[in-house]
C-alpha cells in the first residue's frame, strides 16, 4: 500500500495529503515546532566521499577546518545572546582514520580521537552557557553512544537509505565506507537499547526507488516501535550544488516531496516528521499539508553549513507562514517535550539543564 501511494498520480494526490494532514492533527493538533539553534561545524574533515555533499573537506583544501574550544564557545554564547537552545554538532565522520593531519590536530588540542573531542565541546556547551548540545557524530558503539548521551539529550544519525545499491562505483555512496545501511542502522537500534532520543531521517534523490523511500521509512518505524526512540524523522531533499559530484543530478520534484512527508506521516502517525523549510523555499508551507509537525533548526546567527546556499527562513517569516496554514509556531529544544522525563530522570549536569531550558509543557522557556 505504501508502494503505491508514494507514487499516487496527481488526480490521486489531493487524497493522500488530506488522509497524512488527518494523521497529523490527531497526533500533535495546532502546533508545529522549530528549534531555535546554532550551527556549529566542529569539523569538515571527513574520510567519507558522498558524491552530494559540499560540507566535507580533505586537509588540504581551501576552507577545511576544525574549530578550536574558543570558537565553539564563542559561537554557542553569540547565540546564547540571540535566544537559541540548541547547539547542533555537524562534523565529518572519523576524519582521523584517513588523514595525519587530523590526528596531529587532535593531538595539539589534547585528544585521542574525534569522538573524544565532540564529547568534550558538547560538555563545555552544556557546562558554560544554557544551550543543550545535539551532535550529528556519525556511526557509534554502544560505549559512544553511553559517553555522548551523558553530554547531550538528543543526538542525530541520517539512516538516509537502505539501497545498498547506492554503495556501487559512480553512486552517492561509492567511497563512503560510514553509509553502509546496515552500520547505520546498527547505531540507531543501540541507541534504541539505551533509550537515547534519536533523530533520523530519509535523504530524498540521490538515486533511490520510490520502492527504497518506502524501505526506509519501514526501517525507521520498525526501529521505532522495538524500542520507542525516534524522536522525529527528517524528510531531506537532495538540492544540487555546482562543485559537487552530483551536479547534473535532478532534484526531487515538489510532488516527489510532498508524497514522501505524506507517507512517512501516514506509517509513523505518532511520530514527529520534520521538513527543512530552507531546502523546500518558496513553497515550504505546502509542507504542512503534507503532515510535517516541525520544521527542525532555525539558526538566526549561523548559516545551514551542510547547504549553505539555502538560507534558513527568518522566524517571524515563519511564523507568518505557519499561522495562515491554520497553526500555531512554538519553539521547542533538542529534545522533544514527550521524550524530556527519560533523559531528566537521571539527576545530573544535563538533567539540571534541561529542567532550566524547559516550560511546564516541555517546550523552551523562550518565547517564539
Amino acid at each position: 500500500m505504501a508502494c503505491r501511494l508514494i507514487r499516487a498520480s496527481d488526480d490521486e494526490l489531493p487524497a493522500l495529503l488530506a488522509a497524512a494532514r488527518e494523521a497529523k492533527q490527531r497526533f500533535k493538533p495546532g502546533i508545529i515546532t522549530y528549534s531555535r539553534k546554532v550551527f556549529i561545524p566542529l569539523t569538515n574533515l571527513c574520510r567519507d566521499y558522498c558524491g552530494y555533499c559540499t560540507f566535507r573537506r580533505d586537509p588540504a583544501e581551501a576552507g577545511a577546518h576544525t574549530m578550536t574550544p574558543d570558537e565553539v564557545l564563542q559561537v554557542a554564547r553569540a547565540g546564547e545572546k540571540m535566544g537559541c537552545t540548541e547547539a547542533l554538532f555537524s562534523l565529518g565522520d572519523k576524519p582521523e582514520f584517513a588523514f595525519p593531519e587530523m590526528r596531529e590536530t587532535l593531538r595539539r588540542l589534547g585528544y585521542n580521537s574525534t569522538l573524544h573531542y565532540l564529547e568534550a565541546m558538547c560538555e563545555l556547551v552544556l557546562r558554560e552557557t544554557t544551550l543543550l548540545p545535539h551532535p550529528n557524530p556519525g556511526l557509534l558503539s554502544a560505549q559512544w553512544i553511553a559517553r555522548i548521551a551523558a553530554v547531550s539529550p538528543s543526538m542525530g544519525l541520517m539512516l538516509e537509505t537502505t539501497s545498498t545499491s547506492l554503495l556501487a562505483p559512480g553512486a552517492a555512496h561509492d567511497n563512503a565506507p560510514d553509509k553502509i545501511p546496515a552500520k547505520r542502522l546498527r547505531t540507531i537500534a543501540e541507541a534504541g537499547k539505551q533509550n537515547v532520543p534519536f533523530t533520523t531521517g530519509l535523504l530524498l534523490g540521490i538515486g533511490e526507488t520510490p520502492e527504497d523511500r518506502v524501505d526506509t521509512l519501514l526501517a525507521i518505524r520498525e526501529m521505532h516501535r522495538r524500542y520507542g526512540h525516534i524522536q522525529e524523522v527528517i524528510i531531506q531533499n537532495f538540492r544540487v550544488k555546482p562543485d559537487i559530484p552530483m551536479r547534473d543530478w535532478p532534484e526531487p520534484t515538489r510532488g516527489e516531496m510532498l508524497r514522501a512527508v505524506a507517507v512517512a506521516r501516514l506509517l509513523m502517525p505518532d511520530v514527529n516528521i520534520q521538513a527543512p523549510p530552507n531546502l523546500s523555499a518558496p513553497y515550504y508551507d505546502e509542507l504542512l499539508d503534507a503532515g510535517i509537525n516541525d520544521w527542525g533548526g532555525i539558526s538566526p546567527l549561523t548559516p545551514d553549513f551542510i547547504n549553505p546556499e539555502k538560507p534558513w527562513p527568518q522566524v517571524e517569516q515563519l511564523r507568518l507562514r505557519t499561522e495562515a496554514k491554520g497553526h500555531r509556531l512554538r519553539q521547542r529544544l533538542p529534545v522533544y517535550p514527550e521524550f524530556l522525563p527519560a533523559v531528566t530522570a537521571r539527576p545530573s549536569l544535563l538533567s539540571e539543564k534541561l529542567k532550566a531550558a524547559a516550560d511546564c509543557e516541555g517546550y523552551a522557556r523562550r518565547a517564539a
